[in-house]
């Protein structure tokens, strides 16, 4: 359904620094815009090839309107994690980082009895999740 989620900042470094930890915890990895230069600015992760024509990405950039970034007050951004593990290192990360808790990782049956999670802000204010589902007990490491 998407192919990009874009999302402000006010400090593009710091929130890279956030993202890089938090997103490489859920095996994500930074675009490749470099040939492009009208991606001046702007970081994202996810899946960017063929300049955009295969495209499904977190992207970051300072708003074009010049005004400060803010948040949306019911805006989330849920990311797929494969196991309980990576949720519990991106929570791990994101708080290494500059984020702040908004939700330890835990079952939350009241969505569906597969429901592991967990949320936190970036360093700008926006709610970021991890959310694996199909599993109702923890994984064995691999």
């Amino acid at each position: 359904m998407f192919t990009y989620v874009c999302l402000g900042t006010c400090d593009i470094e710091r929130a890279t620094g956030f993202y890089d930890a938090a997103l490489g915890a859920l095996g994500l990895s930074r675009c490749d815009v470099a040939d492009e230069s009208e991606w001046a600015g702007w970081v994202g992760w996810g899946t960017y090839e063929e300049q955009g024509q295969k495209e499904v990405a977190l992207w970051l950039c300072e708003p074009f309107n010049g005004q400060p970034a803010s948040v949306g007050n019911g805006t989330m951004v849920a990311l797929r994690a494969t196991s309980w593990q990576q949720v519990n290192a991106f929570h791990a990360a994101a708080l290494a980082h500059g984020g702040q808790s908004e939700g330890e990782p835990g079952l939350r049956p009241q969505y569906n009895a597969d429901f592991y999670a967990a949320y936190v802000r970036d360093p700008d204010g926006n709610i970021v999740a991890a959310v694996c589902r199909g599993f109702t007990e923890p994984q064995s490491p691999l």
